[in-house]
């Protein structure tokens, strides 16, 4: 007789706790092969397929698509070592393989459709999706009607695992003792959060006067009431959501300082072209502006490092993880290129257009996510000059750089239309002073304007 065992949503590493429901990649009734991936969902990091580590006839399912599910919750049941199988999925053990990219090396089974007699009568035989789905250990015993909402006793644990949920709830000034989850075995989600931050929100808009007044009330304080209870609203989660709360904690914690100098980059387009000239794979200008922040760390490596708070120590790094914004369809992020201190032009060239493809294509994992040690921050192909950016916490500066156009430029003395780029160094102002963070962004300004300063540290 079939076992139906439960997986549930692993935990996919860099301290991520939930997950929303992309697409799903098999049925109820489908037969799965072990580490075959099972469903498509979207995190704070990236979007990723999540691998099953059994082999057998999919039973059920949680969660539809679009649902926001925390680290631990069901994701489907699997009835495994069923005689119908054929040998062929029925491993009960699995491959324990749960974590996203630790999949087998063998292409997965190909899905296919069983009787309906195939299926264990003790396992549910159509698509269950409920906000808050019985325990499937016992699929004998008739669920019991839903209770009433009761909020939770003031003295009892309070049912909810995300970190990110208990901050929204004490920034809002809300008691998680007085919800009562949706999600499974009565979990609080950020989506009941929400909502009971909309519905406080609609309680507390003012009722009219009971006699009107004379003067005109202000009209402002109800126009942004409306604007708040009336607009449209876009959830802040997934990538957005990381990128906000991000950039939150930066402003928060990172007291920092920008500076900036123009620079004629006409030599480093004269030096690219050379090299393009050549033959063999094209060098990318983000590739060379890499480059020449690899060597700039070397000579300030204050600016390559991280402000331990808690042992109040400044962690300077030797080895350089170097991020750079990508802007796709999900939004902004930041891959990482490791150990960008060690590659050439032509190695970082091909490594920075594997991870913007991987990036465009949502298949950037976690580990390509994080772990930046320094930030490059090309906003010149927006066609802007110049910005303030806001330090990739918790590193301790980005280097951004503005288009690149034709200006009118001292050059040799004489007056010149030169190829001209704005340079600016946002820097946390605890890791180092101006005198610093101006010596780092003048050796950049100077390999920009004279390529061949790099053959120093070459």
């Amino acid at each position: 007789m079939a076992q139906v065992l439960e997986f549930k949503l692993p935990d996919l590493g860099e301290g991520l706790t939930e997950a929303e429901i992309v697409r799903w990649l098999v049925q109820v009734g489908d037969v799965v092969a072990v580490d075959q991936p099972v469903v498509e969902v979207e995190t704070a990091k990236a979007m990723v397929e999540v691998p099953c580590p059994y082999g057998g006839v999919v039973t059920a399912r949680f969660g539809e698509e679009g649902t926001e599910l925390p680290v631990g919750a069901p994701l489907i049941t699997v009835a495994v070592g069923s005689e119908s199988d054929g040998g062929e999925t029925g491993a009960s053990e699995g491959s324990g393989n749960v974590l996203v990219g630790y999949g087998t090396s063998e292409a997965p089974a190909r899905r296919r459709r069983v009787r309906p007699a195939v299926v264990p009568a003790s396992a549910p035989t159509a698509p269950a999706a409920p906000t808050a789905p019985a325990a499937p250990a016992a699929p004998a015993v008739p669920a019991a009607p839903a209770a009433p909402a009761v909020p939770a006793a003031s003295d009892g644990p309070v049912p909810v695992i995300s970190p990110l949920v208990r901050r929204l709830a004490r920034e809002n000034g809300l008691d998680l003792q007085e919800l009562q989850g949706t999600g499974p075995q009565g979990l609080i989600l950020r989506a009941d959060v929400e909502n009971a931050l909309r519905a406080a929100a609609t309680e507390e808009r003012p009722a009219p006067a009971p006699t009107p007044a004379p003067a005109p009330a202000p009209a402002a304080p109800a126009a942004v009431s409306s604007a708040l209870t009336e607009g449209r609203r876009v959830p802040l989660k997934g990538v957005r959501g990381a990128v906000a709360d991000k950039l939150s904690r930066s402003r928060r914690e990172i007291p920092d300082a920008t500076c900036w100098v123009d620079a004629d980059a006409t030599e480093l387009m004269r030096a690219r072209a050379a090299m393009n000239a050549t033959g063999g794979p094209k060098i990318s200008l983000l590739a060379l502006l890499a480059r020449i922040c690899t060597a700039a760390l070397a000579r300030f490596p204050e600016l390559n490092s991280a402000v331990d708070v808690a042992a109040r120590e400044i962690v300077q790094f030797d080895h350089v993880h170097l991020g750079f914004a990508a802007q796709t369809d999900r939004g902004l992020v930041v891959p990482v290129v490791r150990d960008a201190h060690a590659r050439d032009a032509e190695g970082l060239t091909s490594e920075f257009a594997r991870l913007t493809e991987a990036g465009r294509a949502g298949r950037l994992t976690p580990a390509e996510l994080t772990g930046g040690t320094f930030t490059l921050n090309n906003y010149g192909v927006f066609g802007v000059d110049g910005s303030t950016p806001i330090i990739n916490h918790p590193e301790a500066a980005m280097l951004g750089v503005g288009r690149i156009i034709p200006k009118p430029w001292v050059h040799e003395g004489e007056l010149a239309v030169r190829q001209v780029v704005q340079l600016s160094l946002t820097f946390d102002h605890r890791v180092c002073d101006g005198g610093t963070a101006g010596g780092f962004l003048r050796y950049v300004a100077d390999c920009v304007e004279q390529p061949a300063v790099l053959l120093r540290t070459l």
